[in-house]
Order: structure tokens, then C-alpha cells, then sequence
């Protein structure tokens, strides 16, 4: 028992001789400074393109939703869904048997209108016409006759040759000459002044009536016949043959694929000098690449609902492989700011006061906050207005509830992710 207790003794001494020379090693060799593994950028100056974003959705540049003025079954259809037409082709018919019995009729009372016309203008008012000129030459010549007459009995009479109941007589004769001369005169100047126009009038009063009947007639029956008024594909067509087609119904879509548009409603501060003619890149869902755009139109009124302004980008779908209905992502070069100061828009942080900065790693790998003014954010590309020079080195990657004297080490993209590290001296234990 002796001999186990000072065993016992021993080793208990032993470890504490150990553990007073491993306090010793740890008191010559201070814990290391923790590094942090960082990306960096340097802030530079060169042209910042500005670029809106934002979502809208393809649609057709010319489209027709085709619908019929009046109610009628549906007689046939001529094109399926899919079929390509051209402007003014037949694509249905509604049945028409009661619009074209009444095209028949009022096209006989056009025609016989116009006969009637004919025969008010090339007979009926020349004859009269006549009639009156040759009256009234009849009773000026015989005015001439009596006063003839009148002349020569009152010579005679004078001479002694005739009584005077014979003068009488010729003067009552040209007076009576000299009345029914001027009612042919007053007849033929109303028949030029009232009755021929009255006539002329009435005739083509009747003619044009009828002609109007006529065309209504025959525009009723033309809408029996529905037609494409563009060139297109057929994109829809909701109804069967036979069915009863109700008076502004739609019977058939057509759209013209060949160019689409994408229509964004963008907020006005972005689209602000955005003019005609900017170049845009449209992402479709599927695509491996952009589309390439132009803005056709930009509205001149902000939308009353949202504020926003409504944009319209040209793309052109010769190959039909864009679809209408298709949501995609635009984004527009509005105009570049030629010399700018910027920064990876990664290397932006913002505190809990809201207020932004960057992390600027010196000379002695140190990094330090700086607080700046951000101007625009385009293309993963943020504008400085004010906190740093062209030059400085920021961090872009790493950064993240870093303190500000925090040692790092900048490493390159391939490098293994951002981590914190510690240096290890050498030898001692």
C-alpha cells in the first residue's frame, strides 16, 4: 500500500509539471489575428450605358378579332385554327337567303328609279318645254298679225275707207293677241324657274332614295360574308358551323405574327429621355439568348391606374418562333453617361441607418468602411458620386458584417469561397 501511494504521488507531480510547461509554451506564443479571404474591384471611370427593366408581355403589332353586324347561324367556315390568310379573304359565311331576297327587291326600285330619272330628265320636261316655246312663239306672231291688222284699218279708217266699228275690232283682236302671249311667256318662265326644277328635283330625290336602299340592302348582305382585313394566321375561332352567330359576337382572331411588340409599363423616373428608336434586349422564357428590340412607342400620358409609362419594343418574328401571351424580361438602353466613376454594384452595402458604404482594402491589407453616394445602378454597375477616387480597391465579395480594420487577404474568382483563416506561427509547444 505504501509503494502504490507513492507511485500514485509521482504521477499526480508529473502532471503538474506538464501542465505548468504547456501554460509556459502558450504564454510565449500569443493566439493569432483572424483573416478574411476577400474579392476586390477597383473603382474606375469609363461610360455607364443606363438600362430600364422591367416585365411585359409579347402581343401582335395587328390584330383582328372579327365579329358580325348581325344575328345569324353560322353557314360554313372556310380556314381552320392555324391557317395563314391574306387581307380580304373569305373565312365564313352566315346564312343570308332573307338579306339577299331583300338586296333583289330594292335593287328593282333602284332600277326603276333610275328609269324614271331618265325619263323626267330626257323627255317628259323637254317636251313641256317645248310645248311652251312653241306657244308662246304662236301668240307673238299673231301679237304681230293683229297689229298688222290694227295699223292698215286705222290708215283706212283715216282716209275714210273703213268704218270705225272696224278699227275697233282690230284693236280688241291684238289686245286679246297681246294677253295670250303673255301667258305662254309667264308659262314657259315658270316651267324654267319651278317646274322643270321641281321635277328635276323630285326625280332625283326618288333616284337617290332608292339608291341608298339599295346599298343598305346590299351592305346587310356583304355582312353575311365575313372577311380578314389584314394578313395574318388564325388564332382563334370560338364557334362551330351552325351555331347562331349573335350580332357583335366574335367569330375569328387573326394575327399578324410577323412582328410582335412587348409592352412594359416602366416607371416614369426610369424612362425619362427615353426617346424612339433605343435599342432593347427582350429575355423569353426558354430562350438561350435575348432578343434584340427597338422601342416603337413610348405613351405620352402616364397610365392613370399605375403612374407608370406605357412602352412599346418592336421585335421582329419572321420565323414565327416568338408566341403572343408570352411574359419576358426587357431591358432598355435609355442613354450613357459618358464619364462615370463606378464600382461593381456588389461592392454597395447599406448599414442599419440606411446609409451606404464600401469596404476599401489599403495598402497594408486592411479593410475600411466608406461611406458614399450612389448615383445609378445599371448593368451590375454602380455610380459613385461622392466618397471615393478612381483607383481605390473594394471589396466585392466577403464583405458581408465585416468590421471596419478587419485583416484580410485578397484572393482571386477561382479561389475557394470567402472564409476567415489564422496564421500559424512556427515551432514552440
Amino acid at each position: 500500500m505504501s509503494l502504490l501511494r507513492q507511485n500514485s504521488m509521482r504521477c499526480w507531480t508529473i502532471s503538474i509539471v506538464g501542465v505548468a510547461l504547456l501554460s509556459g509554451c502558450s504564454g510565449d506564443h500569443p493566439a493569432p489575428t483572424p483573416v478574411v479571404s476577400v474579392q476586390t474591384a477597383t473603382a474606375r471611370r469609363a461610360p455607364l450605358p443606363i438600362t430600364v427593366t422591367g416585365e411585359a408581355t409579347l402581343e401582335p403589332l395587328h390584330q383582328a378579332i372579327l365579329a358580325t353586324k348581325i344575328s345569324a347561324p353560322i353557314a360554313r367556315y372556310y380556314v381552320q385554327r392555324g391557317d395563314r390568310v391574306h387581307k380580304g379573304e373569305l373565312l365564313a359565311t352566315l346564312k343570308n337567303g332573307d338579306l339577299q331576297g331583300a338586296a333583289l327587291g330594292s335593287q328593282g326600285q333602284y332600277q326603276q328609279a333610275k328609269a324614271l330619272y331618265a325619263t323626267t330628265t330626257q323627255a317628259t320636261v323637254p317636251q313641256e318645254m317645248q310645248k311652251a316655246e312653241l306657244e308662246l312663239a304662236q301668240t307673238k306672231a299673231q301679237v304681230d298679225l293683229q297689229r298688222r291688222i290694227y295699223h292698215s284699218r286705222k290708215q283706212l279708217f283715216e282716209e275714210g275707207a273703213l268704218p270705225g266699228r272696224d278699227v275697233d275690232q282690230a284693236k280688241v283682236a291684238l289686245v286679246q293677241a297681246k294677253t295670250l302671249h303673255d301667258i305662254a311667256r309667264r308659262h314657259l318662265e315658270a316651267l324654267e324657274k319651278v317646274s322643270r326644277s321641281a321635277e328635276l328635283s323630285s326625280a332625283t330625290g326618288q333616284l337617290q332614295q332608292a339608291q341608298g336602299q339599295y346599298q343598305q340592302a346590299q351592305a346587310m348582305l356583304s355582312y353575311s360574308e365575313i372577311r380578314s382585313p389584314i394578313n395574318g394566321y388564325v388564332t382563334d375561332r370560338p364557334l362551330y358551323a351552325g351555331e347562331m352567330a349573335a350580332a357583335g359576337a366574335p367569330l375569328l382572331t387573326v394575327m399578324d405574327l410577323d412582328v410582335l411588340v412587348a409592352k412594359a409599363h416602366l416607371p416614369q423616373p426610369e424612362v425619362a429621355g427615353l426617346a424612339v428608336g433605343a435599342p432593347a434586349q427582350v429575355v423569353v422564357p426558354g430562350f438561350s439568348a435575348p432578343v434584340s428590340g427597338k422601342v416603337m412607342l413610348v405613351s405620352p400620358a402616364l397610365d392613370p391606374g399605375s403612374t407608370t409609362v406605357e412602352i412599346w419594343i418592336r421585335i421582329e418574328n419572321k420565323n414565327k418562333h416568338l408566341q403572343p401571351g408570352t411574359p419576358v424580361h426587357v431591358a432598355i438602353q435609355s442613354r450613357v453617361i459618358p464619364d462615370a466613376l463606378v464600382v461593381p454594384a456588389a461592392a454597395i452595402m447599406q448599414n442599419a441607418g440606411g446609409e451606404q458604404h464600401v469596404m476599401i482594402v489599403g495598402a497594408d491589407n486592411v479593410a475600411h468602411s466608406q461611406e458614399v453616394k450612389i448615383g445609378i445602378e445599371s448593368e451590375g454597375q454602380a455610380q459613385i458620386l461622392s466618397g471615393i477616387v478612381a483607383g481605390a480597391q473594394v471589396i466585392t465579395v466577403g464583405a458581408y458584417a465585416m468590421d471596419d480594420g478587419t485583416q484580410v487577404r485578397v484572393v482571386t474568382a477561382p479561389d475557394a469561397p470567402p472564409q476567415q483563416t489564422s496564421m500559424t506561427s512556427g515551432g514552440g509547444n
